[in-house]
């Protein structure tokens, strides 16, 4: 019986660490089961399932995604959200000073002509020699013009009608003339100036002039021709023109010291005024007479003599600005500078601008750019362009290397050696002067932005694919020699199938590190390129051109706001791609620890 107790009992010592033994090891199972790293835990994972496994955990490649997620909402979903077109154009009305007239101390003589009559310009030319040289009389192609020169500044110049001739005949004097109406009287009257030798004489109202010579005299008629002087009329009529008989009058009173004179039976007074002369109408300023003269900066715009006459007195005492109201009663700021020997006036407006490079506000989050456009609205939507450009030429150049590389690695010999042939060529192509080249051909071409855009993707993808080409052919050369393909080739499959089936799905892990890394190298390419205005033209937008559009550095360091912004986008963009790219290729290498 004590031995049937001792059975017993080293049996139940036995089932008690049996039990602590499968305790320990459901134990141990159970957190195993927690680890990656656990052959058991492997065993169950699918290879997908692997690679996800490793990317979750390298926190690069979650900081990359969230880049990039981001960067997707910011310009899908944003652009879809805004109040704000891609091109609309943002304006204000702003207080500008913009010039509005000139106003110069005139020293050139200006001509007032007798209605009906012409005085040639190179009959104008020989007026200033004979002025200058104090002549009376001077004769200008076929016609003759008397001068009576009052001082430097006023001169009145009368056309020289030829009317007859006197001749001297020993001691007595043969007068002829053309016109009979003139009478005996006038020819006692120019026999009478040969005696006394005078040149200038009236007769009957009219003025005559006498040229002598040794034996004979030619008598001439004085008809008035014009008016040469310095000084500027201004009128309180809009588009008043100068009249002769008004302006000689003016200029005789003036010269005469006296205070009126009269014209086709109207009286008018003379005023001066720091020099210049206010002529009177009524009591009411008619005209003036000045040195200064004012001329608007347009035609249609109509200076009244009120005006002139503060800008006049503002110059005199050297202000810098006045202030004038104008026909609506509103007063306007007018802002005076001298420039030389002419002034400039300015004129306070308010103009209707287009709202360039507006400061961040409630309304525009970054501002606007040069074109008054809203900066947040175009960086949205040229990300769109930018990561579409991307995709895109990564799809391209992914088919094109897929298929030429697959058929070079595949099938070798000839095939291969022509295609890697082609490769070399494309690889030797030197790309960015080639899409300068053929930028600046489609600016003279003036080819439409949409046809732009897709031009610029084909030709990034096809410069593009070669580096492609050459990774999956040299996979393919690898693979093709291992025991799958080689059970392909013993089951009958037909070559497609082997290379796309069973082939090409051994390469895609590489084929997406490549496609991601290649993502950030094309947006970037693709700045470059906007940057320097080859790239995506007006109206569309893209992160590129919209840095394009700071051409000088006045912009560049004032304006901040335009230019980061979208560089930030860009730099943010790639490094997600390359975050992504580093983490899937870390994630897709079968060395890389469980």
């Amino acid at each position: 019986m004590a031995k049937d107790m001792n059975e017993n009992e080293e049996d139940k010592i036995i089932k008690n660490e049996e039990d602590v033994i499968l305790n320990n090891k459901e134990d141990k199972i159970v957190n195993n089961e927690m680890a990656l790293d656990n052959d058991l835990r492997i065993k169950v994972l699918s290879p997908t399932t692997l690679v996800l496994k490793r990317f979750v955990r390298n926190r690069l490649a979650i900081t990359g995604s969230i880049f990039i997620i981001a960067m997707f909402l910011f310009s899908y979903l944003g652009g879809w959200l805004t109040s704000y077109g891609e091109g609309q154009v943002f304006t204000k009305y702003e207080e500008m000073f913009k010039v509005f007239a000139g106003v110069s101390e005139n020293d050139k003589l200006k001509y007032i002509i007798t209605e009906g009559e012409e005085f040639p310009l190179v009959d104008q030319s020989n007026f200033i020699l004979a002025a200058n040289n104090d002549e009376e009389f001077f004769e200008s192609g076929d016609s003759a013009y008397i001068l009576n020169k009052y001082d430097e500044d006023y001169i009145v110049v009368d056309r020289a009608i030829e009317i007859g001739m006197a001749m001297l005949v020993g001691k007595d004097v043969n007068m002829t003339t053309s016109d009979a109406s003139l009478g005996e009287d006038f020819n006692e009257k120019a026999i009478q100036v040969v005696t006394d030798k005078e040149n200038e004489f009236e007769f009957n109202g009219n003025k005559y002039y006498a040229v002598h010579n040794n034996k004979n005299s030619i008598f001439y008629r004085a008809d008035e021709l014009a008016v040469v002087t310095k000084n500027i009329f201004s009128y309180s009529i809009k588009d008043k023109e100068n009249n002769y008989t008004f302006c000689k009058s003016a200029e005789d009173t003036i010269r005469n010291g006296n205070d009126t004179f009269t014209v086709d039976g109207i009286e008018y007074s003379l005023n001066e005024n720091n020099g210049d002369y206010e002529i009177l109408l009524s009591n009411e300023i008619y005209a003036t007479v000045s040195r200064f003269q004012m001329e608007p900066i347009y035609e249609n715009i109509f200076i009244d003599l009120e005006f002139r006459k503060v800008i006049r007195e503002a110059i005199v005492n050297e202000k810098e600005s006045v202030v004038y109201a104008d026909q609506d009663g509103n007063e306007v700021i007018y802002r005076i500078y001298r420039q030389n020997l002419q002034w400039t006036i300015e004129k306070s407006e308010s103009t209707y601008l287009i709202d360039k490079y507006s400061s961040p506000s409630k309304d525009h989050y970054l501002g606007t750019d040069g074109n008054g456009m809203d900066l947040l609205t175009r960086i949205m939507y040229g990300g769109r362009i930018s990561l579409r450009i991307g995709f895109i030429v990564v799809i391209i150049e992914l088919f094109i290397g897929i298929v030429l590389g697959g058929i070079a690695g595949y099938f070798g010999k000839f095939l291969d050696n022509l295609i890697m042939r082609v490769v070399d060529v494309f690889n030797s192509i030197p790309s960015l002067p080639l899409i300068i080249i053929l930028g600046a051909v489609m600016d003279q071409m003036r080819v439409a932005p949409e046809v732009r855009l897709n031009v610029l993707m084909i030709i990034l993808a096809l410069l593009g694919w070669p580096g492609i080409a050459r990774m999956v052919r040299g996979q393919t050369l690898s693979l093709r020699e291992q025991e799958f393909m080689t059970a392909t080739e013993a089951l009958g499959l037909d070559v497609t199938k082997r290379i796309f089936k069973h082939l090409i799905p051994n390469i895609i892990p590489q084929l997406i590190v490549i496609a991601t890394l290649s993502l950030g190298g094309v947006i970037l390419m693709e700045s470059t390129l906007s940057f320097l205005g080859v790239g995506v033209k007006f109206p569309f937008a893209s992160w590129g051109n919209i840095i394009n559009a700071v051409s000088n550095v006045h912009v560049m360091s004032n304006y901040l706001f335009v230019w980061i912004p979208a560089g930030v986008c860009i730099l943010i963009t790639v490094l997600g791609f390359n975050f992504i790219g580093d983490g899937l290729r870390d994630a897709f290498d079968p060395k890389m620890k469980r």
